[in-house]
C-alpha cells in the first residue's frame, strides 16, 4: 500500500522534510518570547509575530513559484540560508532593540521560509504515480507534520527558558539550514523538475477553480483551528487551569496523529468530492461539540481527542485533490497557497474568536469554529464539481531513483 514509505530512501526524504519543517513550528513563538524579552513589551512582541506572519503568508506562494520556475535545489538552498541568516540576526539583538528594527528582519524570515512542505507535496505525484499509494504518502505526512506542532512550541519555551530566547531562535536557525540542506540534496529533490509548459500557456493557479475552491476550504479550516485555540485557551482560564490550555491543546494534536496513522491504514483519506465532505462535515461537528463541554477540563479532553482525529485525514484528502486541479508547472505554488490560505483563515479566527470570547465567553469561539466547519463542507459540496476525476496533466516529470 506504501511502496514509498517502505524504501529507506523515501522514508529519509519524509524524515528530513519533517526535521526542516520543525522549525516553523518553533519560529512564531520564539520570536514572540525574544521580542517580549528585548522590548519589554507583549504589545510590541504581538506587533512583530504579526509582521513574521503576514511576511510568511505572502512570501510562501512567490518561494512557491521561484520553486516552479527553476527547481527546488537552488531555491531551497537560498531561502534556508535567507532565513537562517535573519534568524541568526535576530537572536543576536541586545535588550532595548527598537519595535522598527525587529519587524523588517522578522518579516525576512517571513518572507525567504523555504517551502519545504510544499516541495515534498510536489514530489508526491511523481515519487508514487498511483492514487491510492500517493494519498497514503500525503496522509502520512499530514500525520507526522503534527508531531512538530505538538513539539516545536515546547522546545522553543522549554530552550528560552532554561538558556535563553535568542538561543531558542539560534536553534531553530541551525535545524532549519541543516535539514533544509540534506532535503535539497536527496536525489528526489535534486532530480525534480515541474511539467514542461510553453511560456504562453503558463498560468497563475488561482486561475483553476477547483484549487480556488481548496484555498477556500483550506481558509476557513485555519479559522477553525485558530477559535478552538483561542475557546481553549479562555476555558481552561475560567475554570480556574489556564495551566491545562497547553496539555489539551497537546491531546488536540494527539488526536489528529491517530486519525492520520488510521487514514494511512485505510488507504490514506477520501477518494472523492463527496468524501471529502464527509471528512469536512465530521470535522465540524466534533469541534463544534465543544461547546457543550466547554465547562468540564476532561469532557474537553476527549472531544478535542475525537475532533483532532479528523484533521490529519481532511488535510490528506484535501493534498491528494491539488495535483488533478492545480495547472500545470505550479504544483509547488498551489501547495505554497493552501498554507498561505490556512495562515490568513487563522489570522482571522484568532482575531474573531477573541473579539467573541470577550463578549459571550469560551462558548462562543467554539461556536465560531463550528460555523467555519460549516462554511467549508458547503464549499466543498457545492463547489466538488470543480474537482476533476483524474489528472489532466502530469503535474511534475519522475525524479531520480531513491
Amino acid at each position: 500500500m506504501i511502496a514509498l514509505a517502505a524504501t529507506p530512501g523515501a522514508r529519509r526524504l519524509i524524515a528530513l522534510s519533517i526535521l526542516a519543517r520543525l522549525p516553523l513550528t518553533m519560529v512564531s513563538i520564539g520570536l514572540l518570547l525574544h521580542a517580549k524579552h528585548l522590548t519589554g513589551s507583549f504589545a510590541a512582541a504581538g506587533a512583530v509575530d504579526a509582521a513574521y506572519a503576514i511576511a510568511l503568508g505572502l512570501g510562501a506562494p512567490l518561494v512557491g513559484r521561484a520553486v516552479d520556475r527553476r527547481g527546488q535545489t537552488a531555491i531551497l538552498l537560498a531561502s534556508c540560508v535567507a532565513a537562517a541568516g535573519m534568524l541568526g540576526v535576530v537572536a543576536a539583538l541586545p535588550v532595548g532593540t527598537s519595535l522598527p528594527v525587529l519587524i523588517v528582519p522578522a518579516c525576512a524570515i517571513g518572507c525567504a521560509m523555504p517551502p519545504v512542505g510544499a516541495c515534498l507535496r510536489a514530489l508526491v505525484p511523481g515519487l508514487m504515480p498511483d492514487a491510492g499509494a500517493a494519498r497514503a504518502v500525503y496522509a502520512i505526512d499530514a500525520t507526522a507534520v503534527e508531531l512538530t506542532w505538538i513539539t516545536g512550541p515546547a522546545l522553543a519555551v522549554t530552550l528560552g527558558a532554561a538558556c535563553s530566547t535568542g538561543f531558542a531562535l539560534a536553534v531553530a536557525a541551525a535545524v532549519a539550514m541543516v535539514a533544509t540542506v540534506a532535503f535539497a540534496a536527496h536525489p528526489a529533490s535534486r532530480g525534480w523538475r515541474p511539467a514542461p509548459v510553453a511560456s504562453h500557456a503558463r498560468t497563475r493557479p488561482g486561475r483553476s477553480p477547483g484549487l480556488r475552491t481548496l484555498i477556500l476550504v483550506m481558509s476557513a479550516l485555519g479559522v477553525v483551528f485558530s477559535a478552538v485555540q483561542v475557546g481553549v485557551a479562555a476555558a481552561t482560564s475560567e475554570l480556574g487551569a489556564a495551566g491545562a490550555a497547553g496539555p489539551l491543546l497537546a491531546v488536540w494534536g494527539a488526536g489528529s496523529l491517530l486519525g492520520g496513522l488510521i487514514a494511512t491504514r485505510m488507504g490514506g483519506g477520501a477518494r472523492s468530492a463527496a468524501g471529502v465532505s464527509l471528512l469536512l462535515a465530521a470535522l465540524a461537528v466534533g469541534h463544534a461539540s465543544l461547546a457543550m463541554v466547554a465547562t468540564s477540563t476532561l469532557g474537553m479532553g476527549a472531544v478535542l481527542l475525537l475532533a483532532g482525529a479528523t484533521i490529519a485525514p481532511t488535510e490528506a484528502s484535501v493534498y491528494s485533490i491539488v495535483d488533478d486541479v492545480a495547472p500545470a508547472g505550479t504544483l509547488t505554488e498551489a501547495f505554497s497557497w493552501l498554507a498561505t490560505a490556512a495562515a490568513v483563515g487563522a489570522a482571522l479566527g484568532a482575531a474573531a474568536g477573541g473579539s467573541l470570547v470577550a463578549s459571550a465567553g469560551p462558548v462562543s469561539a467554539f461556536a465560531l469554529a463550528g460555523a467555519a466547519g460549516v462554511v467549508a463542507v458547503l464549499t466543498a459540496t457545492l463547489r466538488g464539481t470543480t474537482f476533476p476525476s483524474a489528472p489532466v496533466v502530469p503535474a511534475c516529470a519522475a525524479p531520480a531513483p531513491i
